[in-house]
């Protein structure tokens, strides 16, 4: 929860001053990525216990291969963007469907951070909103992703 409101901050304080820079704009969107995948991978490795489930290993696996995926594509399809003309770096701009992704994202990989810790006692609802959240996360992540896709093939 730090990083992510850390990393809030980091670009609200940027854009209110304007110091933005090249490279600040390069790796804020890696870090993002890398701190999400990295914590992602690491709730995939121990399955979820669900009360009324049981052990349900897969729950996390299939939105998490989504986000990560959609992340990668989206990342390749920037630098490809870039690399072409302004009308096509304009249209995968970031957009606040991308923005509500990341704070669904935040919430769903910080609950089920927190829950991982059996000190908090019964997490049953807390573990179920956060994978509300992660699943939530995930259907934004593809329908961003089909959103830039129609941007991008209507300026080609």
């Amino acid at each position: 929860m730090a990083a992510a409101i850390t990393d809030w901050l980091d670009g609200y304080i940027a854009r209110r001053m304007r110091l933005c820079s090249a490279f600040g704009a390069l790796l804020d969107p890696v870090a993002d990525k890398l701190m999400v995948a990295a914590t992602l991978v690491l709730l995939c490795s121990r399955p979820l216990n669900i009360a009324v489930f049981g052990q349900v290993p897969w729950l996390l696996n299939v939105p998490s291969i989504a986000i990560i995926g959609r992340e990668i594509t989206m990342s390749a399809v920037r630098e490809w963007a870039a690399s072409q003309n302004g009308k096509l770096l304009a249209a995968v701009a970031v957009n606040k469907l991308g923005k509500w992704k990341t704070a669904t994202q935040m919430a769903a990989l910080t609950i089920l951070l927190a829950t991982r810790d059996s000190s908090l006692g019964e997490t049953g609802i807390l573990v179920a909103s956060g994978v509300i959240f992660l699943y939530l996360s995930a259907g934004l992540s593809v329908m961003s992703l089909v959103v830039y896709m129609e941007k991008i093939r209507k300026v080609l």
